[in-house]
Parts: C-alpha cells; sequence; structure tokens
C-alpha cells in the first residue's frame, strides 16, 4: 500500500517535468544526464550504419547489377541468387564427363553391352555379333570362359578386333557350389556379366543389356522400348519363352537371357552388392538366367515384359513367327544356330545380313505385319516388312492372320501345338489355302518418293492342284512394296499398319502400299 502511494504522489511531478528526451513508460528512475543520451543515441546511429553498409556489400558481392533499394528488397534478391548458383552447380555435377545431361533422351551410347560366349563356339558365333555390333556407335564386352588363340597366319582374325566388342575372361567361379546334374557351371561366371562389367567403371551408363553370342539386336528398336522407361530406377526387362513347358519349369517371372535383357544401372548397382551372396543361395538351379531371377526376387525387383526380346525356344523354320510379329518392335532373336535360316537356299550369317537392309532403312517398322485383300480376286494378303509377303486364296480375318502358323517345332520337339505360350494357328489342310510365299529379295530408298522401295520373289515351291474358280495367284512373280519410314511408330500407341492392293496393269507383278491407317480404314472382311 505504501508503495502505491509514494507512486501516486510523485506521478505528476515527473509528468510536469518531463522533456522530449525522457523515456515513457519509465517510473521512480532518476534522470539521466544530457551526455549520456546523446552518447547512447550516437552508438545507436553508429551500430544502424555499419548493418547498412555490411548488407549492402553483401549483395552486391552476389549480384553487382541488382540495386539497393529497401532491407527487404535487397536479402530476397541475394536468396534467389544463392539459390540459382546452387542450382546451376548442381547441373554442373551431374553432367558427365562426356556432356550428358540427365533429362537427355536414353540413346545407345547410354547402353553397354555384355556379351556371354563360349571359347568353343567363339569362331562360329563371332559371326552373329558381326551383323549388329558397331564398334563406333556402341559400349559392351564380350566375356569368355578362356582365352582364345589367335591364329598369326590369319589376317581375317586381325581384322575381327576392328569389329568385335572388346573380349574380357570371367572370373573363376570354383568358390561357389552348383549342384544341378543336368546344367553346366558355365551357368554360375554368365550370371555374373552384369556385376563384372560395371565394376570396369564404364562412364555415362543408363542400361545393362545382356545376350548370348548367338543373339542378334536390332539396336535402334533396344532403345526405342529402353526409352519408355525411368532409367534412375530399377528395372528388370525382358521376356518369357516361346514353350509353355519351360516357362513351367523354369518361371514365368524371369526374363530368358538369350533372348537378351535389360537392367537399369541402380539395380545393377544394387545387384552388384549382393549377387555373390545371393549366389550361393541357389546350388541348385541350371542357368544363368534363373539365378539372374532368384537374386532380383531378394530384391523384390518384378520383371518388365517387353514381347519383342525373342528367345526363340523352337525348332525348325521361324517363318510363321517372323511372317506374324506381335504389335511391339522386334528386338532380338536367339537361337540362331538351332533353327534353319530365315531366308531359304542361303547360310544362316547371309540370311540375317540380307534382313539387316531393311533394319537400317525402316527398324521400326521391321517385321511389322499389316493384312488387306483383293476383294476382286478373292485373295488375302500379309504383309512382313523386309521379310515376307503371301498370298491366300479365300479370305482369312485378321484374327487368323495375326496368329503364327506352325512351321516349328517346340522345344522339346514334339508337334503339340499346346504347348506354346500363346495361340497358334494350323497350316491348313485344304490344298487350295496353301499360301504363296514371297520372300524379300532388295529393299532400297526413292529419295524422289521419299519412301521404301522393297520387293518380294516368289518362293518357287510346287503346290497341289486347287479346283477353286479363282485367280491363281501362281500368276504373280513379284510384289513391290511401297512404305515410308516410320521412325516415330512406337511412341504412338500400339496399332497395326495398314496395307492397300494398288492397281496396276502387270498382272505378273502386285503393287501394295503399307502405312499408319487413315481415319476410319478398319481391315474388314466383307
Amino acid at each position: 500500500m505504501k508503495g502505491n502511494q509514494k507512486d501516486s504522489s510523485e506521478k505528476p511531478i515527473w509528468d510536469r517535468s518531463s522533456s522530449s528526451t525522457s523515456i515513457p513508460g519509465m517510473l521512480s528512475v532518476t534522470r539521466p544526464g544530457p551526455k549520456l543520451m546523446v552518447w547512447l543515441i550516437c552508438f545507436i546511429v553508429f551500430t544502424y550504419i555499419i548493418y547498412m553498409l555490411k548488407l549492402v556489400s553483401t549483395s552486391r558481392s552476389c549480384d553487382d547489377s541488382t540495386p539497393l533499394t529497401t532491407v527487404s528488397a535487397v536479402s530476397t534478391n541475394a536468396t534467389n541468387v544463392t539459390s540459382s548458383v546452387a542450382s546451376r552447380r548442381r547441373e554442373w555435377e551431374e553432367v558427365d564427363d562426356e556432356g550428358d545431361k540427365p533429362d537427355d533422351p536414353t540413346d545407345l551410347n547410354h547402353v553397354v553391352f555384355g556379351i556371354a560366349a563360349s571359347s568353343k563356339l567363339w569362331k562360329q558365333r563371332k559371326e552373329y555379333i558381326k551383323i549388329w555390333y558397331k564398334p563406333k556407335h556402341m559400349r559392351g564386352y564380350v566375356w569368355l570362359d578362356k582365352e582364345v588363340k589367335k591364329n598369326s597366319s590369319n589376317s581375317d582374325e586381325e581384322d575381327d578386333d576392328d569389329l568385335l566388342p572388346p573380349v574380357k575372361i570371367s572370373a573363376g567361379t570354383a568358390s561357389f557350389p552348383y549342384t544341378n546334374k543336368q546344367g553346366q557351371r558355365s551357368a554360375l561366371r554368365i550370371s555374373r556379366i552384369v556385376s563384372e562389367t560395371l565394376r570396369l567403371g564404364p562412364k555415362n551408363v543408363r542400361w545393362f543389356v545382356m545376350g548370348d553370342d548367338d543373339t542378334v539386336f536390332v539396336t535402334d528398336n533396344l532403345v526405342r522400348v529402353l526409352r519408355k522407361y525411368d532409367h534412375e530406377q530399377m528395372y528388370y526387362i525382358g521376356s518369357l519363352s516361346e514353350s509353355h513347358l519351360q516357362n513351367i519349369f523354369f518361371s514365368y517371372g524371369m526374363a530368358y537371357g538369350g533372348g537378351g535383357f535389360a537392367i537399369s544401372y541402380p539395380l545393377a548397382k544394387a545387384l552388384s552388392k549382393m549377387q555373390d551372396r545371393c549366389i550361393q543361395r541357389y546350388p541348385a538351379l541350371y542357368g544363368s538366367d534363373d539365378r539372374m531371377q532368384a537374386c532380383m526376387a531378394e530384391l523384390g525387383v518384378p520383371l518388365t515384359k517387353e514381347l519383342g526380346f525373342h528367345q526363340y525356344d523352337v525348332y525348325g523354320n521361324l517363318f510363321g513367327l517372323l511372317a506374324a510379329h506381335p504389335v511391339t518392335p522386334f528386338v532380338s532373336m536367339h537361337h540362331l544356330d538351332v533353327v534353319e535360316p530365315i531366308f531359304p537356299n542361303t547360310t544362316r550369317v547371309r540370311a540375317l545380313k540380307k534382313l539387316a537392309v531393311p533394319m537400317k532403312l525402316d527398324s521400326a517398322g521391321l517385321l511389322q505385319q499389316s493384312i488387306c485383300y483383293d476383294k476382286h480376286k478373292s485373295w488375302t494378303i500379309s504383309v512382313s516388312w523386309g521379310y515376307a509377303v503371301q498370298i491366300f486364296r479365300g479370305i482369312f480375318s485378321p484374327r487368323e492372320m495375326e496368329m503364327p502358323s506352325r512351321t516349328f517345332l517346340n522345344w522339346y520337339k514334339r508337334a503339340d501345338y499346346t504347348a506354346y505360350a500363346f495361340n497358334t494357328r494350323p497350316v491348313s489342310r485344304n490344298p487350295c489355302q496353301k499360301p504363296f510365299v514371297f520372300y524379300m529379295s532388295t529393299t532400297r530408298f526413292d529419295t524422289q518418293l521419299n519412301t521404301t522401295v522393297s520387293e518380294y520373289s516368289r518362293h518357287r515351291v510346287s503346290h497341289p492342284s486347287c479346283r477353286w474358280k479363282m485367280t491363281n495367284p501362281a500368276e504373280i512373280n513379284t510384289i513391290v512394296v511401297y512404305k515410308k519410314p516410320d521412325p516415330h511408330l512406337w511412341e504412338r500407341s500400339p496399332r497395326r499398319n495398314c496395307c492397300r492392293v494398288l492397281q496396276t496393269k502387270r498382272n505378273n507383278t502386285l503393287w501394295i502400299n503399307v502405312g499408319v491407317c487413315r481415319a476410319g480404314e478398319v481391315t474388314e472382311v466383307k
């Protein structure tokens, strides 16, 4: 109470004696001297000036062009400049030694091939690799079980070094258990090829692609497939066997190594860290690809299926499969030593070199099927571009024609159509419905028409007599197909190309145009 009374009695005296230099709100305090107040004000002003000078010098060191307006504006500009510099620095750090940026589309220089090869078969199998591998545009390594001696007197072997990938010798696998009585220990070293390739330290890699020495890749189509996927994520891309029993025995979730498969760089890194331990846990597995899939299962990465990788676990003639290829890029083909040459009356290597000609002109359209009808003659025509054309008497629906005809046997050499992992079409027993086959003979690019011109010659084999009263396809000797290259075909939704029979006065030649279906165009049976 006393304190309150004293405050109330002194307040009027303080208010009356206060001046402009007094500090409001201070009670019962002795008034400070004038000199002290002056020094205090000078100190505050001096501190403020130092702070402003320091702030101005800092902002100008970040961006000399930024004028000083207000404290908030300078602070904002300085923050933006710092963020921009940091962003550019991150971009520079992400650019690799070859000048590649992460957002550049995937190309062949982002792919490294690992090719599994055998020293016993290397002399003949390397001819397959020469067909598709281009050393100046691709990177890859051939992994052998042991060194192959070169014949110093053979100049062709010296030239091979310029046409093939560098050869590496796989590391020993004696420390790994292998108990499968039907398989071979080479499966262990082949399963480690991706990891061993990674440890070589190649730069600017997005994908590791595995294949065998008897596998041929269509590399442009391989890139088209890989571009669909984010290479910074874990991807395991490939396809199954054509044999239903093979998939049952091994796995429907496994990429078959002969047909080739692709592994993204992050997945390859994760695999290399655990693969040797993983292999120890699966000594009873048969091959390299099922060991790979077992490790993928431990990593939790499923198979991403792409139908263009072809294992070709079949025997005999591939014609039925190639003439009715699914609507997807043709990426690879395997088991070339097992099946017959894809073109008649030639060797396997020469047949593949022949296919490489249309491959270079229009790889996206290679082996893509088109179906059309010559209604005046009641013919069904199937075009497998760059490979073959078939003419059938009568009208077959597209649903029938897109099924491969059974020109081949399954992997267990039985004519059992239930053993395939896809639908097939029986070869007709009606003599009138045996197709007339025309194989590709020449392909060229016409600069004036801006289109490819491919010619197909009739395969001269005997045909059974037919009593149907309709025009005989045997009168046709040559089929000419016009098709404009379409490199962006697979950037659109999948759709089979359309073909149209063109009118001509030459009775022994059939002219066909193949291309993107027009608005409202349907392969319609009437």
